[in-house]
């Protein structure tokens, strides 16, 4: 099939190359004429892990990047929306799926040709039919249904294994207003035979993201707040108790050969010191926002991010228990990103830790492997410094403090066995075996 992508960021570019390598011909379309220069180049302006190796595979044959949009809508069966949805704290803006509606609208008309335009952007249940099916209409001049179709189809990628996630998808929701919408969207997943697909409505469509970021986020804050009575009473560690949890048949399955293997699940029933990224902390907040204007309050998932907004203390608090000040401390972060293979700095819980450090009067130094220029640009850059290596960022220390899981991190037990004089390690994440390294605290794990 031919297939237009408005927004080349990172779910339409990841989508775009993806659908390139099953077989399909896209045109990905952005504003951003740099963005399109390097995308046509091969090159990929984010980070994410086997996408550069699919654009130098297929641009210039099967994927390109464009900024005609309406072009590229006319020369394609369907099209998909996938801009970017920001939260202002009360509402989701939908000003860039708006905008990209009514240009998608003003480029069928005329058309003489049926045509599905998909949502692929997060919005919350009703906008797919409520504002971006009218918008069409209007800027068409054609009706939906008989003219073009509209459609909803989640994405649910992780960031760091994107390519992954979309190459070999656990499930596939597609959204549409008739039986031809879902059909046509069918035909573009064909390629990937033998993963469940879920037909459905468009509103149900989008209410299955947000109820599949809502569990992953609960589970999360659930897990943190048992870390943190762990941590308070004393003498119980909450790795142990995770580990306990992890082992019921709910989160095991048995293999034939009578091995037992751990649902992937659980990774979001560990403690840490919070969770971020562009999507759970925004798609919660942006889901109890649209209850309370429904007129239904959402309490469960209001506390699920008041715990995660809290979180990033909890290291704070680590450390003022073990120094009696953090003026003059020389304390490292390790991890910047929101999480490993990405870098991506959206609500990561390294920002609020570096923020109340330097409030302390803390000497700030930071290490990531990936992120260090992007969180120049969302952290006070004159006032911390950067570092090149990991072991840069422990010499000298006097704690570190672990805040994403990268696995070169798995070094730092060898590394502080050799220091003469080896800092506090804080493990905001309890990635490490608190048996390997001499002074070690860790989320909900008492002194």
């Amino acid at each position: 099939m031919k297939l237009s992508i408005i927004g080349a960021g990172y779910v339409g570019l990841v989508s775009g190359a993806c659908f390139a390598e099953v077989g399909h011909d896209v045109a990905c379309v952005d504003v951003d004429q740099n963005k399109v220069d390097r995308v046509n180049r091969g090159q990929t302006p984010i980070h994410e892990d086997g996408l550069e190796a699919l654009l130098r595979r297929h641009v210039g044959t099967r994927l390109r990047a464009t900024r005609d949009l309406a072009a590229a809508v006319r020369a394609s069966e369907m099209t998909f929306i996938a801009v970017g949805t920001p939260f202002d704290g009360k509402r989701i803006d939908l000003g860039y799926v708006r905008q990209a509606a009514r240009d998608v609208g003003a480029a069928l008309r005329d058309l003489g040709r049926y045509h599905v335009v998909v949502v692929k952007s997060t919005v919350v249940p009703g906008t797919t039919d409520d504002v971006v099916r009218p918008l069409l209409e209007e800027a068409s001049g054609g009706r939906a249904g008989v003219d073009f179709g509209v459609g909803m189809n989640p994405e649910f990628l992780t960031e760091g294994v994107a390519v992954r996630d979309f190459m070999e998808p656990d499930r596939i929701v597609i959204g549409g207003m008739d039986e031809r919408t879902i059909a046509a969207l069918a035909r573009a997943y064909a390629p990937f035979r033998n993963v469940p697909t879920f037909g459905t409505n468009n509103k149900t469509a989008e209410m299955i993201k947000y109820a599949s970021n809502a569990v992953l986020a609960t589970l999360i804050s659930f897990s943190n707040e048992v870390g943190n009575l762990c941590a308070r009473l004393g003498g119980v560690d909450v790795v142990e108790v995770m580990q306990g949890v992890h082992l019921a048949r709910y989160f095991t399955t048995t293999l034939a050969d009578g091995a037992r293997v751990t649902a992937p699940i659980t990774s979001f029933l560990d403690a840490g010191c919070g969770f971020g990224g562009s999507c759970l902390p925004k798609d919660v907040k942006a889901l109890v926002a649209h209850g309370e204007a429904a007129g239904q309050p959402m309490p469960l998932l209001d506390t699920v991010i008041q715990i995660n907004l809290k979180q990033p203390q909890r290291v704070i608090e680590m450390l003022e228990r073990s120094f009696a000040t953090l003026r003059g401390l020389k304390v490292s972060i390790l991890g910047l990103a929101f999480k490993p293979d990405t870098d991506d700095m959206r609500e990561s819980p390294a920002i609020p830790i570096a923020a109340e450090l330097l409030a302390r009067g803390a000497v700030v130094s930071a290490y990531d492997p990936v992120a260090r220029e992007a969180a120049k640009r969302v952290m006070p850059a004159d006032r911390i410094r950067f570092v090149d290596t990991l072991d840069q960022a422990l010499d000298g220390a006097d704690a570190a403090v672990l805040v994403t899981r990268w696995e070169e991190f798995n070094r730092v037990p060898d590394l502080l066995a050799r220091m003469p004089d080896a800092p506090l390690f804080v493990d905001g994440r309890r990635m490490l075996d608190k048996r390997r390294i001499a002074r070690y605290a860790g989320i909900g794990l008492s002194e």
